[in-house]
This record gives C-alpha cells, sequence and structure tokens, in this order.
C-alpha cells in the first residue's frame, strides 16, 4: 500500500505546473507594459477582469455560499499576504532581466519548506535542509550583496519570496476547509483594494529607477493593444490564481514547492526571446546552484511506505 498522501501531492503537482506555466505570460507583458504604466492601473485592471471570472468558478464550486464561511477573515488576511507577495515581484520586474527576477524569486520553494515545518508541522528531514541552505547560497550568489553590481531591486523578488511562501502554507492550512475558488476571490478582492491603495498614494511622484518608476507613474489611458494585454492578465490570473491555490490546497507544502522550479525555464526562454536578456556567468551559476538544491529537496519527496 502507499501513503494516501501521495495522489493528492501528484495533482497538486500537476496545478502548480500549470499555474506557474500560465503565469509566465503575465510576467512577459507585465515587464512590457512597466515602462509606460503605473502598476496600480495594471494591478486594477487585472483584478477587475479577473473578479466575476472567479465569482463564476465559486459558483461551480460549491455555490457561492463558500464565499461567506467563518474563515473569511483568514481568507483576507492570506490575500493580503500574497498582495504583497506580487507587488514585490513586479516592482522586481521592472527593474531587472527577468530570468535573474524568477531565480531570485526562487527563494519561494526554500521558504515554503521551511515554514511547512514551523507553521504545518510536516517533515523536513536534513536533506531538504542541507539543500534549503545550498539554495540560499544560490540567491546569494545572484544577488552580489556588496559587489559594485549588485542591484537593490534584486532584494524586491527574495522579499516576494518570503511573503509568498508565508502566503501558500496559510493557504496548505486554510484548505482543509474553504474551496479553491473561494480562495482565489478573495485574493483578488484584496488585490483590487490594494492597487486602488496604491494608486492614491502614489500618483506622480518621482521615481528614479525603473521599478520605482513603475511605482509612482500617474495613470494613463491605454491604448487598445496595451488594454487588451492589461485585461488578458486578468483572464490569465484568475486561472493561475485557482490552479496554484488548488495545488497547495490539496498538496503537501513541502512536496508540492520544490516544482515551482518549472518557472525558471519559462523565465529563461521568455527573457531571452522577448528581450534578448541571457544570465551572464555568475548568474548561471547562481541559478544552477538554486535549481540544484531544489532538486536536492525534492529527492527527499514522500515515498510508499509499507502497509
Amino acid at each position: 500500500m502507499t501513503s494516501p498522501a501521495l495522489p493528492a501531492n501528484r495533482r497538486g503537482i500537476l496545478y502548480l505546473c500549470l499555474g506557474i506555466a500560465v503565469f509566465s505570460v503575465q510576467d512577459v507583458i507585465l515587464k512590457l507594459i512597466s515602462g509606460g504604466y503605473p502598476l496600480s492601473e495594471a494591478m486594477t485592471i487585472r483584478a477587475l477582469v479577473s473578479a466575476p471570472i472567479l465569482l463564476v468558478l465559486c459558483a461551480r464550486d460549491g455555490g457561492l455560499r463558500t464565499l461567506w464561511t467563518p474563515g473569511l477573515t483568514r481568507m483576507l488576511g492570506r490575500g493580503v499576504i500574497l498582495f504583497f507577495a506580487y507587488t514585490f515581484y513586479y516592482l522586481g520586474l521592472a527593474g531587472i532581466p527577468m530570468a535573474t527576477a524568477v531565480a531570485l524569486y526562487f527563494s519561494a520553494p526554500l521558504f515554503i519548506t521551511l515554514l511547512s515545518a514551523v507553521l504545518l508541522g510536516e517533515t523536513v528531514g536534513a536533506r531538504r535542509r542541507n539543500g534549503v541552505l545550498a539554495g540560499f547560497a544560490g540567491v546569494l550568489i545572484m544577488v552580489r550583496p556588496g559587489s559594485a553590481l549588485f542591484d537593490p531591486a534584486a532584494l524586491l523578488p527574495v522579499a516576494s519570496g518570503l511573503c509568498y511562501a508565508l502566503g501558500m502554507v496559510t493557504t496548505r492550512r486554510l484548505g482543509q476547509a474553504e474551496t479553491a475558488p473561494a480562495l482565489a476571490f478573495w485574493g483578488n478582492a484584496v488585490f483590487l483594494a490594494g492597487a486602488l491603495i496604491l494608486a492614491l498614494l502614489f500618483h506622480g511622484g518621482a521615481g528614479g529607477s525603473p521599478s520605482l518608476d513603475f511605482l509612482t507613474r500617474p495613470w494613463v489611458m491605454p491604448d487598445a493593444r496595451d488594454a487588451a494585454m492589461m485585461a488578458a492578465c486578468g483572464v490569465i490570473a484568475a486561472a493561475g490564481l485557482t490552479l496554484l491555490t488548488q495545488a497547495y490546497r490539496i498538496g503537501e507544502a513541502a512536496a508540492v514547492a520544490p516544482f515551482e522550479y518549472s518557472a525558471m525555464i519559462w523565465g529563461v526562454l521568455n527573457g531571452w526571446a522577448v528581450w534578448g536578456d541571457l544570465p551572464d556567468a555568475v548568474g548561471w551559476a547562481g541559478i544552477a546552484v538554486i535549481v540544484g538544491a531544489g532538486l536536492y529537496v525534492l529527492g527527499r519527496g514522500p515515498r510508499a511506505v509499507p502497509a
């Protein structure tokens, strides 16, 4: 007999890989528009388009009553955490090459592995702990603290990784009682509220860097092409949020998290295909360490156990 967690973990991994692939398209769109529009505008349009789609998904998965549960406050709290995760990531994406941003964001699975042990009580053995330490070494290689090539924007994807990890570990706990569409719907609602708050706080100040410009630039009327791209982000977000939420809802966080590294493939390919960006030698070294650490951690995933 096998562990009952195995089928759920496999489904969770599949959902995660699909969600990562879907979100990679959004990364390209947001980086493309980051030079002409503020983040808050793109986030607002994305959230408005996502809302009715997620509402329909909620209606089909348990009915609208799933939105009003005793766990509503915790779902909103999770939404706030993920809002900061995505905001930090998008701002970092505007300032550094895509492959670098994605690689640094890969601190998220490392944080998830640690937090799953601390907050969820999941078993994280010595091999996984060593893999996490090696992964963080790779993050330091890519950030290059103290060197002339250090870019403060590189810290934003790392901060995003920590927030995302906390949000996904929270998802694992909430997912025992809440549906994936309900979690995604309230996350999107917080996303919309947060975007409007950003618009009120930052609207025309001088940025001084691509990341700060993306945060502080005033709203402008988009042309048809750019409006369509921002609206497409709403469809992408509705699908991606549901897939990622379902992944951590049904699978063990420490087992599912290493497959976040599949985003590295998309980050390198998209950065090269659209902008001609490829990591330098040090960047490749950092990526190799991070991905290698993830595979090492993965090597201690759940296995069949005797009856």
